[in-house]
């Protein structure tokens, strides 16, 4: 089961004619597709939650400990894609270092979190939009349809009396309907939404900064506020914190899957991958720091916490401002990780691990027409009838798993194939140091997800979920990649 894709193969798809992609994507570009794709649901979604409920103030080293995990991954990414300048991120790499099986997980892996990782995003959008047309314009959108059928209760899946999610559907659909159009397109509206969505920080930031209480630092212990003081959880708590707002950084290896698109990869992959997270960390420190000053920790478990942080302090027309801005941030990171999953799908298929039409692509567009269209219509589906506990506590797992695999595969490669080991970008201190501090490092995260993770079968759901997927996968695999593989075709031919 352990073939091995030759490099040389790998590097050859790029100018195979009947599946090439169009070379339209600078640094800029990748920049600002990779702050798009981070910059959205965790910070502000997710921060009021994990506040609330493992961290405290203390949230703001949380951030540092996600932000230094994502650093080391982000650097074995970087030379990797820009070794392997090639859609399929992850997949391709696990193909080229650690063969066809690892290579099928790991994509199958990938699938999962984008897809979810995407649903996700348009449920916390739908919540957002139906704020603020209430807000701005007084209209209340019904809640049987702005809600999934199934809700999450006391570790429970029970009905909730609503329909379907419409407006997170819809999102999806117009999303899907861009890219489908053109890669070029999509950026460029990608790069005006993110000039918007960093406005709206930097506006808060400003804003919120003159209305710290530094008392919200140390709050007195209580029912509420565990042991009181900046760490009232404890270090287990800051821990499970970083693991839980592990989401807000997710986003940026999606810049890799861009690499038969980006003009120069092994310039261009590392700048825009290693620029993104570094951005997005200075910002999400100063923004949680903010905000737990401006609001008492224990308050903060609500859907929409920067914007309620502008309502306690009473300016109820900046909480309209931030709304703008965290519509115009899920918007982009809906775009990158939907970009990522039909870009993942095309390699598979590519591969034969998937059929082939799959990988079909627009004779004007040339986009995979076929994996955008057919994702995402499931994902809206997903996003129209999924609970976000459900669809959102996969989505870390799958992506802390991926950041394992690429992160060894690194000193792999460069013992595989010597060949490239000048070639690109490398990391410092060699092949090993910054990988293995990867590797252990994310999986520290996945133990860490345990803490506040409801339970199946006595399994914490992240890990059910993943392993219930990985069955699935594995099904798929040896009833038709195995057999259909372009690399066994080719062995077989020999």
């Amino acid at each position: 089961m352990q073939r091995v894709k030759p490099l040389g193969a790998i590097l050859a798809e790029s100018g195979e004619q009947r599946h090439a992609l169009k070379r339209t994507l600078g640094p800029w570009a990748l920049t600002a597709m990779g702050i798009g794709a981070i910059i959205g649901t965790g910070i502000f979604v997710l921060t009021g939650v994990a506040a609330a409920t493992r961290a405290g103030p203390g949230l703001t080293v949380s951030f540092v400990i996600a932000g230094i995990v994502s650093a080391l991954a982000a650097l074995c990414y970087a030379e990797v894609s820009s070794k392997i300048p090639i859609s399929g991120s992850a997949y391709t790499y696990a193909y080229a270092t650690f063969g066809e099986l690892l290579a099928w997980i790991i994509g199958w892996d990938l699938i999962l979190e984008y897809a979810l990782g995407a649903a996700t995003v348009s449920i916390g959008w739908s919540g957002y939009f139906s704020n603020f047309l209430s807000a701005a314009f007084h209209v209340t959108l019904p809640a049987a349809w702005t809600h999934a059928p199934l809700v999450v209760q006391n570790g429970h899946i029970v009905p909730s009396g609503a329909i379907m999610n419409v407006p997170a559907a819809v999102i999806i659909l117009i999303i899907t309907a861009l890219l489908a159009r053109g890669t070029k397109e999509s950026g460029i509206v990608n790069a005006i939404i993110v000039a918007i969505k960093l406005a709206v920080v930097l506006f808060f930031l400003v804003i919120g900064i003159n209305y710290i209480n530094p008392a919200n630092y140390h709050l007195p212990p209580g029912p509420t506020t565990g042991a009181g003081g900046f760490f009232p959880f404890g270090w287990s708590g800051v821990l499970g914190g970083a693991a839980f707002i592990f989401f807000a950084y997710i986003g940026f290896d999606a810049v890799s899957t861009t690499a038969e698109e980006a003009q120069n990869p092994a310039r261009d992959l590392p700048i825009g991958i290693i620029a993104s997270l570094a951005i997005c960390t200075v910002l999400y420190i100063a923004v949680v720091a903010v905000l737990t000053g401006m609001v008492p920790f224990n308050e903060l478990n609500v859907p929409s916490p920067v914007a309620y942080a502008m309502i306690h302090v009473g300016l109820p027309w900046a909480a309209l401002v931030i709304a703008l801005g965290a519509l115009a941030g899920l918007t982009t990171v809906l775009l990158v990780m939907m970009f990522g999953q039909s870009r993942i799908i095309f390699s598979m298929s590519r591969d034969g691990l998937i059929p082939e039409w799959f990988a079909a692509v627009h004779p004007t567009w040339r986009t995979p027409i076929v994996s955008t269209l057919t994702f995402g219509l499931f994902i809206a589906a997903l996003a129209a009838l999924t609970p976000i506990d459900v669809v959102g506590s996969l989505t870390n797992m799958g992506t802390l798993v991926a950041f394992i695999l690429t992160s060894l595969a690194l000193p792999v490669l460069r013992k595989k194939y010597p060949e490239v080991a000048d070639k690109g970008f490398n990391v410092p201190l060699g092949p090993y140091v910054i990988p293995i501090l990867s590797a252990l490092a994310s999986f520290g995260l996945i133990v860490s997800l345990m803490f506040g993770s409801p339970t199946v079968f006595g399994i914490p759901v992240p890990w059910f979920g993943f392993i219930l997927w990985l069955i699935i996968g594995m099904v798929l695999y040896l009833g038709y990649g195995r057999r259909h593989s372009e690399v066994a075709l080719n062995e077989h031919s020999a």
